[in-house]
């Protein structure tokens, strides 16, 4: 019986994020109009991006949700066949758990996690300093999360193909968790 009450929540809770996911992106501004610096230092037009379903995630490597990048990498390796980018955006600002240059962020991603997905230069994500990317993300109302400051590492917002906000998810929605997977792939679907 618990099962079925549980798949009964799963099942409205998957409706809901449907039809929020549907009235954000009338009103939601285009994200990728932005431009970053890779990790490597290389300006990058986030609008390369448009006509992919995009995932952008505040990363640190010295966090307890660390280990999120092997999902992430898992979702990757799923998905990119399909038009799935996830940008990783290091952050240092909460606990000082980005230290690190870019080169060794680099080499703990590649070493530890096995990381191909695209990664950027290390940014603010919160504050007068925040990237203007980020100031835009966090002032859009998004579900389930809704808007307001990063809350810590591995916040992440799902982008659909048309480079609006489809949905945001706290840091501790794990990258296989079923509502981020299903969100992925509805967006992945939608044409």
């Amino acid at each position: 019986m618990k099962w079925i009450v549980a798949l009964c929540v799963r099942i409205v809770v998957c409706g809901a994020l449907a039809m929020a996911v549907t009235s954000l992106r009338a009103d939601s501004p285009d994200v990728l109009r932005f431009k970053m610096k890779s990790l490597e230092g290389k300006e990058v037009d986030l609008g390369q991006y448009k006509g992919k379903v995009v995932l952008i995630v505040n990363v640190a490597s010295q966090c307890g949700l660390t280990p999120q990048y092997e999902g992430l990498q898992a979702l990757h390796e799923k998905y990119a066949a399909r038009g799935l980018a996830i940008l990783g955006f290091p952050c240092n600002q909460f606990g000082n758990q980005e230290p690190g240059t870019a080169a060794e962020i680099r080499q703990f991603c590649t070493a530890n996690y096995g990381v191909k997905f695209d990664l950027f230069e290390k940014i603010e994500v919160n504050g007068p300093n925040a990237a203007p990317l980020y100031k835009l993300l966090t002032s859009i109302e998004t579900q389930p999360k809704g808007s307001g400051p990063i809350s810590w590492n591995f916040e992440k917002f799902l982008i659909g193909r048309d480079g609006r906000v489809l949905a945001r998810f706290a840091p501790r929605v794990s990258p296989d968790d079923p509502q981020l997977v299903q969100a992925i792939e509805a967006a992945l679907n939608a044409k």
